[in-house]
């Protein structure tokens, strides 16, 4: 009954007040997602290990590479993608 719940807890809903808060008054849209100058850094420097890696699956692809090394190279790459996914 009732309205769904927006927030799984209450830190959650605290911690969308602050963002909210926060960004009042500035250009700033209120969907955007703010990163300190060395997350963005960070985040920046494991998509570039990711694309660097997928390079060498492309590379390793033309070159006829056996099938164990094909295995190796994209299980690198899938683990870059997945901690390049990460924000924090």
């Amino acid at each position: 009954m009732g309205r769904r719940r927006l927030y799984c807890r209450q830190s959650c809903r605290q911690r969308a007040y602050e963002h909210r808060t926060s960004i009042k008054g500035t250009a700033i849209p209120i969907d955007s997602v703010v990163l300190s100058a060395d997350e963005a850094s960070s985040l920046a420097d494991r998509a570039f290990a990711a694309r660097c890696a997928a390079e060498d699956v492309a590379t390793a692809i033309r070159e006829r590479a056996d099938y164990s090394e094909l295995l190796e190279l994209t299980a690198e790459l899938v683990s870059l993608a997945r901690e390049a996914e990460r924000l924090r």
